[in-house]
């Protein structure tokens, strides 16, 4: 089968993790272009065209037919900003990466995959932050940057064909909101396990697309009633959307159990984050004051995530007309933080064994 492999690299030569044949991917494009900055590279303008097709006014990926939110410049703009959110409540890397990614062994590189990377804020950060490591950001579309560290690599693939060409690559391997488009995630579990070596780090950030209520519990579809926010209604319909696609909406509920029972993993470490919807807490004290402030980036994220799901649930058979009353109807209920609501995000690590 033809592969679907490409990669992009910055600055000048240094030892990138290993790049061969994949499951069922491989072959590599030239990607250098004409940039002001000789180090560069970029993928060319019938390259970038390449990976992508217009769907109801969006850049979606042009290799998958399970992921189908955007992969477009106002795409990568929310999920810069969401990334900054996220660095701020749960903080910039798990605590036992630093350690794992120190500059500690003569002769050795470090190196830490993203999988998923999106617009490669987390993967960017890495390679700036541990100079020495290669880092390597993996997605169904090409990461652009300008200021793409000389430690960093871009590379085109589709996780779900498998990471074989990788394994036993990696000291860090990460993925973050990929549910959506993933068929299979604890196989994808057992595959990037395979690419750690010995007591190297896997992390995981999901959420279950899921609207939670003011007691922390799921606003589910059997529930909807006119009472129900139409956040959680708007929600209820991309999950399912997700789920018919071939995604796994549900696998945040499942990563502390995947993790911890993984006969190649161990000390695994779970952590949940409640994000409200908006700044929808009464009183001024600096608890409160600080969860209004998460809260107001979390509303900031799902008015520009109600754009994003708009193709996928349009191109899974929804009603315009249907669609339209959603949006605006949860639109308002963000703006005026009408409805006191949470997202919850869960995040589980683990080391992979010594062996």
């Amino acid at each position: 089968m033809e592969s679907e492999v490409c990669s992009v690299a910055s600055g000048p030569s240094i030892h990138f993790a290993p790049s061969v044949a994949t499951s069922a991917t491989s072959h590599d494009w030239e990607m250098r272009s004409a940039s002001p900055a000789p180090s560069m590279y970029s993928v060319t303008s019938s390259l970038r065209a390449a990976s992508y097709r217009h769907e109801y006014g969006r850049g979606i990926n042009n290799y998958s037919e399970v992921y189908r939110l955007p992969a477009d410049d106002e795409e990568f703009e929310r999920l810069d900003h969401q990334h900054l959110m996220f660095m701020e409540v749960m903080g910039r890397y798990p605590p036992p990466l630093p350690e794992i990614l120190a500059d500690d062994t003569p002769g050795v590189t470090k190196t830490c995959v993203d999988l998923g990377c999106g617009s490669g804020s987390w993967i960017l950060d890495v390679a700036r932050d541990f100079p020495h490591c290669s880092a390597v950001a993996v997605d169904l579309v090409p990461m652009q940057d300008v200021n793409m560290p000389p430690n960093c690599r871009s590379e085109v693939d589709d996780i779900n064909l498998g990471l074989q060409h990788f394994y036993g690559a990696f000291n860090v391997a990460h993925a973050r909101l990929v549910s959506s488009g993933i068929r299979d995630y604890k196989g994808l579990i057992d595959e990037m396990a395979q690419t750690l070596r010995p007591r190297g780090l896997i992390q995981l950030v999901e959420f279950d697309f899921r609207v939670y209520d003011v007691n922390k519990r799921p606003i589910m579809p059997s529930q909807l009633d006119e009472e129900t926010p139409w956040v959680a209604r708007w929600m209820n319909m991309v999950n399912i959307a997700v789920e018919q696609r071939g995604g796994e909406p549900d696998a945040a509920n499942h990563l502390h159990h995947w993790l911890s029972t993984h006969p190649d993993l161990e000390e695994a470490v779970y952590r949940e984050f409640w994000f409200q919807t908006g700044p929808w807490k009464h009183g001024d004290d600096p608890y409160t004051a600080r969860d209004n402030r998460i809260g107001a980036m979390m509303r900031d994220d799902i008015l520009a995530f109600l754009k994003s799901g708009r193709p996928l649930l349009l191109s899974n058979g929804l009603d315009i007309a249907m669609v339209d009353e959603l949006e605006t109807n949860a639109e308002r209920e963000l703006i005026n933080a009408s409805a006191q609501t949470y997202i919850r995000v869960q995040n589980v690590y683990a080391r992979r064994i010594a062996y």
